[in-house]
């Protein structure tokens, strides 16, 4: 089997968005030299499909009409204590938000009270949760390597935030920020 040509910006634009998420996951996995199992790659793409909508990082607010993030212990506090079904939710929910807005959101959150460190705390911790805590096989698989390479699928996100979001000097210097607190490539 030969190479597969790499698609244009344009060509890129006509993809579904699984198909533009699995292009790009793959990349950068190859790009960063992440190994893992193609399981964690469809989850990383179905995770990129969930947050295509922004109003899936928040929740109803108490006032009505109002959205917003509820802080990460509060979700494990609630999560530990659901019934299972609920518990399996809410960690997930937390796992997923922590990785996304790591991989996303990593430059913003330097300048907060609370860093990546503690999102990957959160998430890394979760998502271990979770792989006790599910019936099935492959999930528990999934989760415990979510769990383990946490920060490298952090990484991967960042990867693909970087390269599809450069488009202005401002960008730029974000950029350059996130790798003079990192260190990251």
């Amino acid at each position: 089997m030969g190479k597969e040509k790499k698609r244009t910006e344009t060509e890129a634009l006509f993809l579904a968005p699984r198909d533009f998420f699995t292009e790009v996951v793959r990349d950068a996995m190859t790009q960063r030299k992440v190994r893992s199992t193609s399981l964690a790659e469809i989850y990383l793409v179905k995770l990129l499909e969930h947050f295509v909508s922004a109003d899936n990082l928040f929740e109803e607010g108490q006032e009505e009409g109002t959205r917003s993030q509820p802080p990460l212990a509060e979700m494990l506090l609630k999560a530990v204590n659901s019934p299972p079904q609920v518990r399996v939710e809410r960690l997930k929910k937390l796992g997923d938000t922590s990785l996304y807005v790591s991989g996303f959101c990593g430059d913003s959150l330097s300048r907060k009270v609370v860093d990546i460190d503690y999102y990957a705390d959160m998430g890394g911790t979760a998502y271990q949760n979770l792989s006790t805590v599910v019936k099935e096989e492959s999930s528990r698989l999934i989760y415990a390597e979510l769990s383990s390479k946490f920060l490298d699928f952090v990484e991967i996100l960042t990867f693909i935030s970087t390269k599809t979001l450069i488009q202005s000097n401002q960008n730029l210097l974000r950029l350059y920020e996130r790798y003079v607190t990192t260190g990251s490539k």
